[in-house]
């Protein structure tokens, strides 16, 4: 019998509670598994242990390369999320620097980033070079790391991973911020690694797959359980409908109101035109999709909106009836908009508690620097009972799973019932049971008459009330219309 390449016996971790509890896994080298199951169960803590990152655990771990693989004797985790840092070494990054012209050139560029990989792992460039047009990378290059956008950093990880074709790579949630095409892509590249002998853990609750996943499993008190399908993943707790916190009820405007106004709006880095002519209006009363394909202009044009683009003053950009800079400061702008997206969860202070962190959104803040008046409070006690945190409130943000963390800061887009919801990727890092009851807040929201923009690739994964489209191709507008989804 073969050694596994992987072998766990009797593994204990716990944080504030056990996570994993006398754990055993055995992994044989070319095997593919998928591992799903509830948020907050231990699958990124077990990723990080089995590739080094994690290493106060008691128990056996052991990787057994092959010595006879000519792929290289590594274990590459592929994380969630993209911890890059400065030239200096620092990751202290504030959210609208992404867009800031002087102040982002500090971080390295994509092909520095992907050079500096490749030399330490004396890896053909030619090889990357294959890849980067089928994921829609190849105009990527020269971006610096901080530009880029969520879907756009989790491209750059999976490529490094693809080029790299270590014996063993996991990758915690694959699909995250992809459009169609790359997911249709990177399913095909996983298949293509299984046959090379490569050994791949994907952590994932999708119903979109590589085909050649041949074990599903899931972590359920501490333990691993297999399970014939992901439709056999455990289900979190069905949440008891609520009515809506009471002063979120009732958004219905007398009149209707412009919120949005573009007229030809052109966005360039340099050589690189982001925004191409953009004209669109958005009215209160109405809910926008916006989609494209990664690398689009979503996220560029989400940040003129909220203020946090400096190129909005030499555009024709009207919010909620005035002139973007005719005398209105940026706080007179977020007042009125409530925003999430994965960028600005990255950027957020984690160090906050959960009711720190709803609170904040009163203040437009990163952390809560002022006392809550009386009605504040009742407002905040409103919503942490309808999102179910009230037990979570005193909790800090970064030791929740990364699915309660997401609802705590969108229940922090709600609590000051701006006129315009923005919501960017909103569901990312949630399982599928907290996306399907977010949207339909989101529709209850929307029935009230909220007026919102959302930004989702996953059909399955978005709110039934959307009564516009905007698609951007290319920087262009290529669909706006009222007419039925369309896959991006």
């Amino acid at each position: 019998m073969s050694t596994p390449i992987i072998h766990i016996s009797n593994l204990n971790f716990q944080y504030d509670k056990p996570i994993l509890n006398h754990f055993d896994w055995e992994i044989s080298s070319g095997e593919c598994w998928m591992l799903g199951g509830l948020s907050g169960s231990g699958k990124t803590t077990l990723a990080k242990i089995i590739s080094g990152e994690i290493k106060n655990f008691e128990g056996k771990v052991e990787v057994n390369f092959n010595e006879n693989s000519e792929l290289p004797k590594k274990v590459l985790y592929v994380s969630n999320w993209f911890q890059f840092t400065n030239l200096e070494g620092d990751r202290n990054f504030y959210y609208q620097q992404r867009y800031n012209q002087f102040a982002k050139n500090d971080t390295l560029t994509v092909f520095a980033e992907l050079n500096h990989f490749g030399k330490e792992d004396n890896l053909d460039f030619e090889i990357l070079e294959s890849y980067l047009e089928p994921f829609g990378f190849e105009n990527f290059k020269n971006q610096q790391l901080i530009e880029l956008s969520s879907g756009e950093h989790k491209k750059l990880q999976l490529l490094k991973g693809l080029w790299l074709k270590p014996q063993v790579m996991i990758v915690d949630q694959p699909y995250t911020g992809l459009d169609t095409k790359s997911r249709q892509f990177l399913n095909q590249a996983f298949d293509n690694l299984i046959q090379e002998n490569l050994t791949l853990i994907l952590i994932n609750n999708d119903d979109e797959y590589p085909e050649s996943v041949q074990y599903f499993v899931e972590i359920e008190n501490g333990k691993l359980v297999h399970k014939n399908s992901p439709k056999d993943f455990s289900k979190g707790e069905e949440r008891m409908p609520k009515s809506l916190p009471f002063f979120l009820q009732d958004n219905q405007e007398n009149e209707q109101e412009s919120l949005i106004k573009l007229e030809n709006i052109n966005i360039s880095y340099g050589e690189k035109q982001v925004l191409r002519n953009i004209d669109w209006e958005v009215n209160s009363g109405e809910q926008w999709l916006l989609q494209g394909h990664n690398g689009s202009g979503k996220s560029t044009l989400l940040s003129l909106l909220n203020g946090d683009h400096p190129q909005a003053y030499a555009n024709e950009i009207y919010l909620f009836g005035q002139k973007r800079g005719s005398g209105e400061s940026i706080w007179d702008i977020k007042e009125k908009i409530g925003m999430i997206s994965p960028e600005l969860h990255w950027y957020f202070d984690m160090n906050a508690n959960v009711g720190q962190t709803i609170a904040s959104g009163f203040f437009d803040s990163m952390s809560l620097y002022k006392k809550l008046n009386f009605d504040q409070q009742q407002q905040l006690e409103q919503i942490l009972y309808f999102f179910d945190l009230k037990d979570d409130k005193n909790k800090k943000l970064n030791t929740l799973p990364l699915g309660k963390q997401r609802l705590a800061l969108l229940a922090r887009t709600l609590i000051k019932k701006p006129k315009l919801l923005i919501l960017d990727e909103p569901c990312q890092g949630m399982d599928n049971e907290q996306t399907q009851y977010f949207n339909q807040v989101i529709d209850d929201l929307a029935g009230q008459g909220q007026s919102l923009i959302y930004v989702g690739h996953f059909e399955s994964q978005l709110p039934k009330k959307l009564s516009h489209k905007l698609v951007l191709e290319n920087g262009k507008v290529k669909i706006n219309s009222r007419v039925e989804l369309i896959k991006y």
